[in-house]
């Protein structure tokens, strides 16, 4: 089984941190989210993945080399941005197999084990998430045997709950790209894009039966507030804590928080809900619900639901911050 993951996208609404840091490398809880999806790949025996590249391709595929030397990588440039159907189209000449398909937009928990489990009348699975405010995502309306009958992008009725995640699971790679050929000669959707989920649905009227799951957990990174709440939820289920290297003088900390190595905090409090990472100096600070970059420096600063990058410095502020890297804000004139 190979991976595509694409990686093209700009992430406009995560600006302005993908001016200069790739979406996928975003941390949250003090780790990119890429690397929570490539480390689950490696765990399933995943060896070889295409990634789809563009907007700062050099920075993907540096860290890639860099983090997963292992991994047999295969980059594809998506110079056009038309659209997951016209992404998926540039790996066909890379898949002659099984193929997992995952847009790293957020953190997952799934049961890959459900891939063995496929009958052999199986095309493959898409996963998906239940929700409440359906009118946000595209909705996967299902047979009666839990197959999927059709995708409808934000609808307006409620005739399902079931959010189409950005996770599928394809055996028959040569009826998807067979699909994907489709999707990209027919007439282009809003904004010049064509759509991965045509190429399901032409694959679903050829006959093929395409499964559908739940995800066991969902953690989205796409915008700013659910990159938090993300954060919030790692750090209070196994990634937080405060290293035995960081340095606490006079301070409240409040659970859950990750205080990474080299971290030194004098003063004030920090959580619940915050991350600093590791190198990051606070004085005097008061943060809640917030993700800090390594090796900031904060001084006299009440922030809560903010996003620091990384070198920045930050002093005498009151409110809700989103600064890139060697960002300098100061309060106090």
């Amino acid at each position: 089984m190979k991976a595509v993951i694409p990686l093209a996208g700009k992430g406009t609404r995560l600006r302005p941190h993908t001016h200069h840091t790739p979406k996928a490398l975003l941390k949250v809880a003090g780790k990119p989210v890429l690397a929570y999806i490539l480390d689950d790949l490696r765990e399933l025996g995943v060896e070889e993945m295409v990634f789809i590249v563009g907007h700062l391709r050099e920075e993907c595929e540096a860290w890639i080399e860099s983090e997963y030397p292992d991994i047999r990588s295969h980059y594809v440039l998506q110079q056009v941005q038309d659209g997951t159907a016209g992404a998926i189209a540039l790996a066909e000449p890379y898949v002659d197999e099984d193929v997992l398909i995952m847009f790293p937009d957020a953190v997952l928990e799934v049961d890959y084990g459900l891939i063995e489990a496929l009958p052999a009348t199986s095309a493959g699975v898409i996963w998906a998430k239940e929700v409440e405010d359906y009118q946000r995502y595209g909705v996967i309306v299902t047979n009666d045997d839990g197959t999927m009958a059709h995708i409808v992008e934000k609808p307006s009725e409620p005739v399902s709950k079931l959010a189409n995640i950005g996770l599928y699971y394809i055996s028959d790679h040569e009826l998807l790209f067979e699909g994907v050929r489709a999707a990209i000669s027919a007439d282009a959707g809003p904004g010049g894009e064509y759509y991965l989920t045509d190429a399901f649905q032409y694959m679903v009227d050829k006959g093929s039966k395409i499964m559908t799951a739940p995800v066991s957990g969902w953690w989205d990174a796409g915008k700013p507030e659910t990159l938090l709440e993300t954060n919030a939820h790692l750090i209070a289920n196994g990634r937080g804590g405060v290293d035995p290297k960081a340095v606490v003088e006079g301070a409240e900390i409040i659970e859950p928080v990750r205080l990474e190595a080299g971290v030194t905090v004098r003063g004030g409090t920090i959580g619940p809900d915050v991350t600093l990472e590791r190198g990051v100096t606070a004085e005097g600070c008061h943060i809640r619900n917030s993700v800090v970059g390594h090796d900031a420096t904060l001084e006299g600063a009440r922030l809560h639901d903010s996003i620091i990058g990384a070198h920045a410095r930050i002093s005498s502020v009151t409110g809700s911050l989103s600064v890139t890297d060697h960002s300098v804000v100061d309060g106090s004139s």
